[in-house]
This record gives structure tokens, sequence and C-alpha cells, in this order.
């Protein structure tokens, strides 16, 4: 299965954060609200999170939290953290894999 990247329309009340807003509400949501309960059951995975509703999801891969993440929230806007690791691990654009 080959996967590539697709756009996906951003909500209109929401607006586009910078990426340093992105990364400050990501940050701050993982920090005080996920990271307890994700650290001790998930160490080394990752954690997407939605950075306007505070949801989250954790997975094996960047793809597979944020595929699980997306069919809680469509248009989330998404921040992934390894669990366990002082950094963030990237920016999660409003893109989704689409299998061919």
């Amino acid at each position: 299965m080959s996967v590539s990247a697709a756009i996906l329309p951003v909500p209109p009340n929401l607006g586009t954060p910078a990426a340093g807003e992105i990364a400050r509400r990501g940050d701050r949501l993982y920090q005080r609200t996920i990271r307890g309960q994700v650290e001790r059951k998930h160490p080394g995975r990752l954690v997407a999170i939605d950075i306007h509703s505070g949801d989250f999801a954790v997975g094996d891969s960047a793809l597979a939290a944020s595929r699980d993440l997306r069919k809680q929230r469509p248009a989330a806007q998404i921040w992934l953290v390894r669990v366990g690791e002082q950094g963030v691990q990237r920016l999660g654009p409003r893109t989704q894999a689409v299998a061919k």
C-alpha cells in the first residue's frame, strides 16, 4: 500500500495558528492534562493532540496516532509528542494519509 498526504480544510471558526502557537498549545496540553495519563502505560509511543479540543490518541507511529485522532476529530490541528521524551516530535499539519 502506498501512502500520500491530502490537505484537509481548516474549519473557518478556528483559523490557523502560527507554528509557535501550535507548539505552545500542544506542549501545554501534554504537560498539564495528558502526560500523567500516558507516561507509565505508553513509553516511547507517540501522542497526537488536537490543540483546540485537547483530545488525543496514542499510537506506535505518527501516522497511526494521527489517524486515530482524526476518527474523533476530522479537522484536528495536531501536535505530536513522543511519550517520555523532553522534546516534541513534530507539528502535525492538516494532512491525512490516503491509501492508494
